[in-house]
């Protein structure tokens, strides 16, 4: 009867345990990683209300920029809280249709993340290679197709990933070796075959980081080498140069922590369970908090909109309170 029950058990409810040898401290966890997701919640927010207050912004690349700001708070908000749920009150499981769903929701988005970068990179090159086309290619229906795109690329294999995961057998630990539920440290505690699961693992790193990658690297070399060939002052060369290469190093780190992260479980690559807890949630809260810095803080057109949107902000506050004094007055 035992040997029956034990081959027909699968564990319904899940227990995070992201880093173990820290369990001691792990209140004092709380502390940064709620600044920032603070940090990044105020960040995108205020990146989002300019770009929508601001009718000059509402050009394809700026409305890409709000979209990633969008995509950036809903994907910490489906980790961050809940993790800070277990840090602070030790409120740290999780059923496993409340797994598989933040599974989806943090894989879907990251993934819509990769498509808005691939979009970014292209919006420029062909702003800089072909800018007295650049309203004609990039207009209203290349967004319908994007968006069409993105959902189609991203929802059909999440959809797939998610389904294999939920489809295994959970016969044994329910520890899962991580603070949110990733696609691995889930799969890793399957009982039964998961070379399927493990196989669509791989094609997912192919499909977004074996495509994104080259193609996001070779528009901003172009980039890159449209610009240098026209500027003629080597402060504008050096100012060119930052800028694509700081938005490559942010890239590049978005997708290289990813990557490894999504392999470790299914290549077998001996990470610590700390490091790999840590490297998962920065792939999520590192571009999160660092995006509205590279494209709000240091874009003019976003800088300058903002600081006319506070400045009108500030005259209608001084009207308003003008007002009521000059009326005593008369």
């Amino acid at each position: 009867m035992l040997e029956l029950l034990g081959k027909n058990f699968s564990h319904s409810t899940f227990v995070f345990r992201g880093f173990p040898n820290l369990q001691k401290h792990h209140r004092l966890l709380a502390l940064p990683f709620s600044l920032s997701y603070l940090s990044a919640l105020l960040g995108n927010s205020l990146l989002i209300y300019v770009i929508c207050s601001m009718k000059s912004l509402h050009s394809p690349m700026y409305l890409l920029i709000c979209m990633l700001c969008v995509v950036d708070v809903f994907v910490v908000t489906a980790i961050i809280p809940n993790m800070l749920l277990g840090l602070l009150f030790d409120r740290d499981e999780i059923s496993l249709a409340g797994c598989l769903t933040q599974m989806f929701i943090t894989h879907f988005l990251s993934s819509v993340e990769s498509t808005l970068l691939l979009a970014m990179a292209l919006d420029r090159y062909v702003a800089i290679s072909q800018p007295l086309r650049y309203t004609e290619i990039i207009g209203p229906s290349m967004f319908v197709k994007l968006l069409l795109f993105t959902l189609v690329r991203s929802g059909s294999i999440m959809a797939m990933l998610v389904g294999l995961a939920g489809s295994l057998r959970f016969c044994g630990m329910n520890t899962i070796q991580h603070c949110y539920c990733d696609h691995m440290a889930l799969v890793s505690l399957a009982c039964g075959s998961t070379d399927s699961s493990r196989a669509a693992g791989l094609a997912v790193i192919i499909c977004f980081v074996g495509v994104d990658i080259p193609v996001i690297f070779f528009s901003y070399m172009k980039i890159l080498s449209v610009v240098l060939q026209a500027a003629t002052a080597a402060e504008d060369r050096w100012k060119a140069f930052h800028t694509c290469g700081t938005h490559l190093i942010v890239m590049m780190c978005f997708y290289l922590v990813g990557s490894v992260t999504f392999l470790s479980h299914n290549l077998n690559i001996p990470i610590p369970t700390d490091v790999n807890t840590f490297m998962g949630l920065m792939y999520i809260l590192f571009p999160a908090t660092v995006n509205p810095i590279i494209y709000g803080v240091r874009t003019k057109e976003i800088r300058n909109g903002f600081y006319r949107l506070f400045k009108l902000r500030a005259k209608k506050v001084l009207m308003v309170k003008v007002s009521p004094a000059c009326k005593g007055k008369t």
